[in-house]
């Protein structure tokens, strides 16, 4: 038996060191570092079909021209939202990380990708609930699935003796850090436990060609917790989000070898699972009996997806001296740069005015596109007229007072003509070549802020 080794990892970044440090040189954070044992024993390392005898030929180097490649096709889910996101569907022998705070349904949506998923064995690990618990919530979903089995485990030894034996088209793990490998001699969601179990499931996922999904826990400031190292040795980052409070829910990607890292889906939690929302942009759009000031609708682009939202602004007098500049679901230093903008080249005096911004529908949002839309927001507020809900915007907004043009133009005027908008202000640039004729909706080009406040008051 070899001699027991052990080192000392950081838990918030994975850093490793040979002697306890009390702040960590990578992240600085401190008192993060702990022991841990990195080496059991050498005898029967490697619990997925590791080869104990005969030779194995070496890799040599080819031309790329030589490498033999045959496109796989995807599992398409049947789940449009979580098609969308992973660029088309699931690719066979891909390794997923999904991740979101406790509660928020990932694995509702785990078990209900399960039960949808026709004609695939799939085979769903829990090492959080017990079968029972799991069968309760299958029995809330309306989607039935004869093929899809569950297993309460947590040691990876016997959960790989169990896919040997069932051989399931697709591998589900809820969750990463409850595995635990006998080859480490540590704790649960340890830094070294975390590494060596996606390891084994990587190594796996990539030999037998069957996709696996890891559902993974998050720190309090909203990463994956675990080890940096956990994000690089996947092929998929997903990001589970929204309010436990409210009932949509908005899936990301951070990562994605196959497809885009710019998709977004939104679902909608209900007491039979996750609901796909087809057309975000109706329930993105508050549906109001009368007019308000301080309310506008942008036309933003995730991904290949148009969607228009609300952006709601509150701009009234500092009650105690000092202006307050707040921002929920938007950029923070991108608002404090549209207000100079508009003191500066509108002439809105708005040094001594508390403001409030907010996106409605709980987004985040990074557009430029938006910058019209918040400014024209803004206005509304200052000025305490609204702005006609018949008018959104799509334009982003430069440092001296110019109306930028966006990617995209096309599909921002055609989702906002097909919610019904009759109008939208956009920069005559973006518009160059384009026939304005051949749509119903009014397209209005400008090129400074001042033409904007001639059109909409």
């Amino acid at each position: 038996m070899a001699k027991i080794k052990t080192t000392f990892f950081c838990q918030n970044c994975g850093a490793q060191s040979p002697k306890w440090l009390g702040k960590c040189p990578a992240c600085g954070e401190w008192n993060t570092y702990v022991e841990e044992v990195i080496q059991k024993e050498e005898s029967g390392k490697g619990s997925w079909k590791t080869p104990t005898s005969g030779t194995k030929k070496a890799s040599v180097p080819k031309k790329i021209q030589e490498v033999n490649y045959e496109e796989q096709p995807r599992y398409v889910t049947g789940d449009a939202e979580l098609d969308r996101v992973l660029g088309g569907g699931i690719v066979p022998g891909s390794l997923v990380l999904i991740g979101g705070e406790p509660g928020i349904g990932k694995s509702t949506l785990m078990l209900q990708i399960a039960l949808i998923l026709k004609n695939k064995k799939i085979l769903y690990v829990s090492g959080e609930e017990s079968e029972a618990q799991i069968k309760m919530r299958a029995d809330r979903m309306s989607a039935k699935n004869p093929e899809c089995y569950v297993l309460s485990e947590t040691n990876t030894q016997q959960i790989f003796q169990q896919i040997e034996a069932l051989k399931p088209d697709l591998l589900i793990i809820d969750s990463i850090q409850t595995l635990t490998s006998q080859y480490v001699e540590s704790a649960a969601g340890s830094v070294s436990q975390v590494r060596e179990c996606t390891a084994e499931l990587m190594k796996f996922a990539k030999e037998t060609g069957s996709p696996v999904f890891l559902i993974g826990h998050i720190t309090k400031d909203g990463s994956i917790a675990g080890p940096k190292v956990l994000e690089h040795m996947v092929d998929t980052v997903l990001q589970f989000e929204g309010d436990r409070h409210m009932s949509y829910r908005i899936l990301r990607t951070s990562k994605n070898r196959f497809g885009s890292t710019r998709e977004l889906g939104i679902y909608e939690m209900r007491v039979e699972g996750l609901r796909p929302v087809a057309n975000p942009s109706e329930i993105l759009l508050t549906q109001r009996e009368e007019v308000l000031n301080g309310v506008a609708i942008g036309a933003m682009m995730e991904g290949n997806r148009p969607l228009l939202i609300e952006i709601q602004s509150l701009v009234s007098p500092a009650t105690y001296g000092t202006p307050q500049r707040s921002s929920t679901g938007h950029d923070a230093k991108r608002l404090n740069m549209l207000l100079a903008v508009l003191e500066k080249r509108g002439g809105m005096r708005l040094g001594q005015q508390d403001v409030f911004l907010n996106v409605a529908g709980g987004l985040r949002v990074d557009d430029p596109a938006l910058d019209l839309a918040v400014c024209a927001s803004l206005i509304s507020s200052y000025e305490d007229t609204p702005v006609s809900e018949q008018i959104c915007f799509a334009a982003e907004v430069g440092l001296g007072g110019e109306i930028r043009a966006v990617h995209r133009i096309e599909n921002r005027i055609a989702e906002a003509e097909k919610l019904g908008f009759k109008k939208i202000i956009v920069s005559k640039y973006a518009v160059k070549g384009l026939d304005l004729d051949k749509y119903k909706i009014e397209v209005m080009p400008v090129s400074k802020l001042e033409e904007v406040y001639q059109k909409i008051f």
